[in-house]
């Protein structure tokens, strides 16, 4: 068995697997201010006193969080844990572009999409909404717009008389109040980022892709131009068990 974990700007997943690469256990916590008290309580749920643990993966945006769990881990359980980016993926992708300017989870997105035939765009609605452009095993780079939460806080915190409030699907674009004016704004203003950017992908590219989704509000975004889209919430976990073949 052995750990894989995402650590993004807002929330940490850590995963523990089996032999067959399945995940058993799971735990999420905030990214932010994490103690070893906290952890200690979270780790508790993965019930890793008895088990032989043979590696540690993580994809992580946040040094100084992954920093905390790491020492934790070594403390504990008397493993290393490994930084993806910090491994021979060359192996397993081809990278076009600078390494250190891509975040170790959108690689890890990338890697767990990938299937030596398809080309993908992988969107993640997580603290930036993320698009990464996959074709084969080669990947190009990609694009980084504002996350959507982020926005919506923003802007609820910056407008008095705008409440809190829940996103959701809507079809009418004239909003007959301040909370359907804002779900308009930010569903069908999504919606026509995330069309267009596909759109543009494809031209400049001159190639068709699959479209994978993950993160919070992939829910919501489902359908582009019209067509279902794949979600996969644990696409990245998936990516860090492709990856974790490496650690010897």
């Amino acid at each position: 068995m052995f750990l894989v974990g995402d650590i993004g700007n807002t929330d940490t997943k850590i995963c523990l697997v089996n032999s067959r690469k399945k995940i058993i256990k799971k735990i999420n916590f905030s990214s932010k201010n994490i103690t070893n008290t906290q952890l200690k309580e979270k780790f508790k749920k993965l019930k890793l006193q008895n088990l032989n643990l043979k590696k540690c993966l993580f994809c992580s945006v946040v040094p100084k969080t992954f920093k905390i769990i790491k020492k934790y881990i070594k403390n504990n359980y008397k493993i290393k844990c490994f930084e993806l980016k910090n491994l021979k993926i060359d192996k397993l992708i081809k990278v076009k572009v600078n390494k250190k300017q891509i975040g170790s989870d959108r690689l890890a997105n990338a890697i767990g999409s990938m299937n030596n035939k398809d080309n993908f765009i992988i969107l993640d609605f997580g603290t930036a909404t993320t698009f990464d452009v996959l074709v084969k095993n080669v990947y190009l780079g990609g694009i980084i717009s504002p996350g959507i939460k982020l926005s919506l806080d923003t802007l609820v915190e910056n407008a008095s008389l705008i409440p809190n409030l829940k996103l959701r699907k809507i079809d009418k674009v004239i909003g007959s109040n301040t909370v359907n004016a804002v779900r308009s704004g930010f569903f069908l203003g999504y919606r026509g980022l995330i069309d267009n950017i596909v759109n543009l992908i494809k031209k400049e590219t001159k190639k068709s892709f699959k479209i994978i989704v993950t993160g919070g509000f992939s829910h919501l975004f489902n359908k582009f131009n019209n067509k279902k889209v794949s979600i996969n919430r644990d696409i990245t976990i998936k990516g860090l068990i492709k990856v974790s073949n490496l650690i010897k």
